[in-house]
């Protein structure tokens, strides 16, 4: 066998992204609080960027005064028309906006920023643990116990395990485990539902030997609301049962949550849309997002480095972060361009949405947007995911508005959204009594003219968090 070197011409295409693609697609996808952080790091990070800053007073006449010393900056930051941004011409950004520009006064102490943090479940415990009159040994094992509790309020690791890990005694934690069962909120440090539900019953002085047994031995019955078949294995009446379900039911059975932060968001929107006259106006929400600007300092200091000819490392390292400057203040600017077109095209889509209620939603899918807007639908993706719009119908996600079709016996088709709204106005309007089953749903949304199989009915159902008919029955 012979081993022999050729020589081929190959010719292809390849797609490469520049580090500079690859940020502006990640600053597409951020959500706003994401935004903000990123521009805060840069600030960090990057000494050519500075954060533009105005003077705004107010004279006896209530008129407010802007005063910035760089005209061609402030054009570029009071242009709220992202439409106008298409023509912005970057490569002249850097030579221009440093014409004239004066050194802005120091940035004022705002003390809104400066805010409390509220304390969590576990400062909660902690604190109650201290004040508990424990000698320093218990306070030890109760402190331990206590770090082993999650935002539920539970206890999920075994005794066992955590002595072992913490080299304590099992007998110790069991002897300290009762006093944090008596810590609020009630039923805090349970190892499980049943036990969290009778450390409840008796902070509430409910401790009967009735309620305890329903709920250590009948709590799956419970949850499915077989009273029946509870009254028949206690012997006791359908209406004692309902009884004591009711007390059971005012319990939490995640008594950690009202201490988690997690339970609660709230949402900056990115956009906003006002009825103006007989047209809806989309504006962008700049409030929050720093104005970012080129330092003057280290512009001036490359300029004298380029005259002078001694350049150097430190001059291509000014060089680097001031074309990082820039592509960061383009992005920034490109991607509050893309969701101002999005959302634009979003009202002229649903515009019967935003005339005559959400029961009017219309099926729109990413295409009809990137169609729209001759972009493509993974940016509209990227726009629409985490991005907020505040409207006079409420405010809501950008991805709310695109639905898939449910078919109509006419031919014509409806949003998924409006469906589920309509399962949603049935099920509010039902008996309690004699709940409507998923499949009685579907008659009824066809005598609508609407066709759905059953188990996109209970799909829907469930993403409404609407409980299945057995367990929305109520006997009282």
């Amino acid at each position: 066998m012979g081993i022999s070197l050729k020589q081929s011409l190959k010719l292809a295409q390849q797609l490469r992204m520049t580090p500079q693609l690859q940020q502006a697609i990640k600053l597409l996808q951020l959500s706003r609080v994401e935004l903000e952080d990123a521009i805060r790091k840069e600030l960090h990070e990057n000494p050519v960027l500075e954060e533009m800053i105005d003077t705004v007073e107010d004279d006896p006449g209530n008129r407010v005064k802007k005063e910035s010393g760089n005209t061609d900056t402030e054009n570029i930051a009071q242009d709220q028309d992202p439409r106008k941004q298409d023509e912005f011409e970057w490569e002249n950004y850097v030579e221009t906006q440093f014409k004239g520009q004066s050194n802005g006064p120091a940035e004022a102490i705002n003390y809104d920023n400066f805010i409390s943090k509220d304390g969590d479940l576990r400062d909660h415990l902690v604190w109650q643990a201290n004040l508990s009159g424990f000698n320093d040994d218990e306070l030890e094992h109760a402190l331990t116990l206590i770090s082993y509790i999650d935002d539920n309020g539970y206890i999920k690791m075994p005794l066992e395990d955590i002595a072992q890990d913490s080299e304590i005694s099992l007998k110790d934690l069991k002897d300290i485990i009762p006093f944090i069962h008596e810590f609020d909120p009630p039923g805090v440090g349970a190892r499980d539902l049943t036990e969290c539900l009778t450390i409840q019953a008796r902070h509430l002085q409910e401790d009967t030997n009735d309620l305890m047994s329903l709920i250590t031995d009948h709590l799956d019955d419970l949850q499915n609301k077989n009273y029946k078949s509870i009254s028949e294995k206690m012997g006791l009446s359908i209406e004692e049962v309902q009884e004591m379900a009711q007390i059971v039911l005012s319990m939490d059975p995640k008594p950690g949550r009202a201490f988690s932060s997690g339970d609660t968001q709230y949402v900056t929107p990115d956009v906003y849309i006002h009825k103006v006259g007989d047209e809806y106006v989309v504006t962008l929400n700049e409030e929050g997002i720093p104005k970012l600007q080129i330092s003057q300092f280290y512009r001036t200091l490359a300029d004298k480095s380029d005259a002078s000819g001694k350049g150097g490392s430190a001059n291509e390292y000014i060089n680097d972060k001031l074309k990082a400057a820039v592509w960061l203040i383009k992005s920034i600017h490109q991607r509050q361009r893309t969701i101002y077109k999005v959302t634009e095209s979003i009202v002229k889509q649903q515009i019967e949405f935003f005339e005559k209620g959400p029961e009017f939603i219309k099926p729109m899918i990413l295409k009809d947007i990137a169609h729209d807007i001759e972009m493509h639908e993974s940016t509209v993706s990227r726009v629409t995911t985490n991005k907020f719009v505040y409207t006079p119908r409420g405010m809501f996600e950008l991805k709310y508005f695109f639905n898939s079709s449910i078919s109509k016996t006419d031919g014509d088709s409806l949003a998924s959204e409006s469906v589920k709204l309509k399962i949603k106005k049935l099920v509010a309007a039902e008996d309690t009594k004699k709940p409507l089953s998923d499949q009685k749903i579907v008659d009824l949304l066809k005598k609508d003219g609407i066709q759905i199989a059953r188990r996109t009915v209970a799909k829907y159902r469930d993403v409404l968090g609407i409980l299945p008919s057995g367990k929305r029955k109520k006997y009282y």
